[in-house]
């Protein structure tokens, strides 16, 4: 079958890559309302769902999205629709509704591509609910999903994202081999043909979960940044992952014009801009000397 591949363009690519939960949303997005619905308190849920895992030797991930189908049985139609309704009740952080277009545009008017990618153990199904991806905000949504019967009801987990396999889809992006399912990913690519190379990619998020990926883009030159709830302005996180070096920048989670959030960006992609034509005029002197392409 054929997958969806992007080649590598004429301008550089800018890849931001964004946890949900806590990074976009003030919090999980299955406690704002679906958890409620199916008769628990948030906090009873989590502990039971964590309970299982640890009793089990489950992975955190497959413990929710079982505790969710289990508790739904005989009260909700545990279905795709279902997911997506709940998704659009999720809450967003200030500005986050204008901010894809916002940076795309700056990004247009710098000369570099900006593409946005969801990277999450949460649900896609929720996630696809949102507003903002309804608008077409994300190049790609990765994340957790169901696989539904004929009837269209859940059944069992389709794909399980966690902190450690988040990574491989920077190196998908990086590649631009996008399908979760394309052996692609595994090719030799020379360095020039990199679609995004993890120097141009940008990671957001807000805890622990999110230092594997953090590390990976730091390693390679890349852009990590820890955001906090600004209404708390508990920095305790974000702070140990700045001192642990986990993460370049913190800022508050506003995304509104103007902000310190905005104008990180901002200096990110014009820093992107004049890299990539350095980059360039590197690689033209190389080849045109016959001089071999690192």
């Amino acid at each position: 079958m054929p997958y969806e591949r992007k080649t590598k363009e004429d301008r550089p690519v800018l890849a931001i890559c964004y946890d949900f939960d806590k990074t976009l949303s003030p919090s999980d997005m299955q406690a704002q309302g679906y958890i409620q619905s199916i008769g628990y308190d948030v906090a009873a849920f989590w502990e039971e769902s964590n309970r299982l895992a640890d009793d089990n030797d489950m992975d955190d991930n497959l413990a929710y999205m079982y505790k969710m189908v289990q508790r739904a049985e005989g009260s909700l139609i545990f279905n795709r629709q279902m997911l997506e309704d709940y998704g659009s009740r999720v809450q967003l952080f200030q500005g986050v509704e204008g901010w894809f277009e916002r940076i795309r545009r700056y990004g247009e008017d710098s000369g570099v591509i900006v593409e946005h990618y969801i990277i999450s153990s949460g649900l896609k199904e929720m996630i696809e609910g949102t507003s903002i991806a309804r608008a077409g905000a994300f190049e790609k949504v990765y994340a957790s999903s169901f696989y539904y019967n004929q009837q269209g009801v859940a059944v069992w987990p389709a794909q399980v994202i966690n902190y450690t396999n988040k990574t491989q889809f920077l190196f998908r992006i990086e590649k631009g081999v996008l399908d979760i399912n394309d052996p692609g990913v595994n090719e030799y690519f020379p360095p020039d043909q990199m679609r995004v190379p993890f120097r141009n990619m940008v990671y957001i998020g807000d805890s622990d979960t999110d230092i594997p990926c953090m590390k990976l883009v730091n390693s390679y030159g890349g852009h990590s940044i820890g955001v906090y709830n600004p209404e708390s302005a508990d920095r305790t996180k974000v702070i140990k992952m700045l001192r642990d070096n986990r993460v370049r920048y913190i800022a508050p989670a506003d995304y509104s014009e103007g902000t310190d959030l905005d104008r990180l960006l901002q200096a990110i992609i014009s820093k992107t801009a004049a890299y990539e034509r350095l980059e360039e005029k590197h690689i033209r002197d190389m080849k045109e000397t016959g001089s071999q392409v690192k």
